[in-house]
């Protein structure tokens, strides 16, 4: 049961600054040692989430936590983030989620007008 792509992402990144839980759940994406997982059950329910290892400073953490659904399917139909490959069992589907590589369109754009103006 894969996730529903009614909703197909953006081919383009969006150009407009992030902020707030957008800026958080991309650092978290894109920090290599930080696997996330978004997991697409067959109730249609959907989670994206990452393992926190335990801190050894502080004793925190060996369990999974949750990012929020909505800033992560904004980032997803925003072009920002990308899932990989499905893994598929009976009762769901899971998918590595990753950041999106390369410039933003507006930018390249942006770029373009200034060395035309040079």
């Amino acid at each position: 049961m894969p996730l529903i792509h009614d909703r197909a992402p953006s081919r383009v990144r969006s150009a407009i600054p992030l902020g707030g839980a957008a800026a958080d759940v991309l650092r978290v994406v894109s920090d290599s040692r930080t696997p996330v997982f978004v997991t697409a059950h067959g109730d249609s329910r959907v989670r994206y989430s990452y393992w926190r290892p335990v801190d050894s400073a502080t004793g925190r953490g060996g369990c999974y936590v949750a990012l929020p659904t909505d800033v992560c399917e904004e980032l997803r139909r925003g072009g920002r983030i990308t899932l990989g490959e499905p893994v598929t069992d009976p009762a769901k589907t899971t998918y590595r989620v990753r950041p999106t590589r390369g410039v933003p369109a507006a930018a390249t754009g942006t770029a373009r007008e200034r060395g035309r103006a040079a």
